[in-house]
C-alpha cells in the first residue's frame, strides 16, 4: 500500500480538475481527497495498492479536457489512509 500527498499547477481550477480526479480515483479503488489550493494548484492525498497509485500519478499528468497541467509534485502523505474518496472545501 502506498500513500502520497500531491500538488498539481497549470490550469487547473475552474476546468473541473477535482471531479475528474475523483472519478479516476475512484474508478481505481483508491482512497484519499482532492481539493483546490488558494495559489490556484490542485492537491490531493491518494492512497492504495502501489500499482494503482502509481499508474493514477501518471493519470494526473493528463486531467480534463480543459485544462493544462504543467507540474505534479509527489511527496509521502503525512496522513493516514482513509477508505474512499472525496472533494475537500479549498484550503
Amino acid at each position: 500500500m502506498k500513500s502520497v500527498q500531491v500538488r498539481i499547477t497549470g490550469l487547473v481550477q475552474g476546468v473541473g480538475y477535482r471531479a475528474w480526479t475523483e472519478q479516476a480515483a475512484r474508478q481505481r479503488g483508491l482512497a484519499g481527497w482532492v481539493r483546490n489550493r488558494r495559489d490556484g494548484s490542485v492537491e490531493a492525498l491518494i492512497a492504495g495498492a502501489d500499482d494503482k497509485v502509481d499508474e493514477m500519478l501518471g493519470y494526473l499528468w493528463t486531467g480534463p479536457t480543459a485544462s493544462q497541467v504543467d507540474g505534479v509534485k509527489v511527496e509521502p502523505a503525512l496522513e493516514p489512509m482513509q477508505l474512499g474518496f472525496r472533494v475537500l472545501p479549498t484550503a
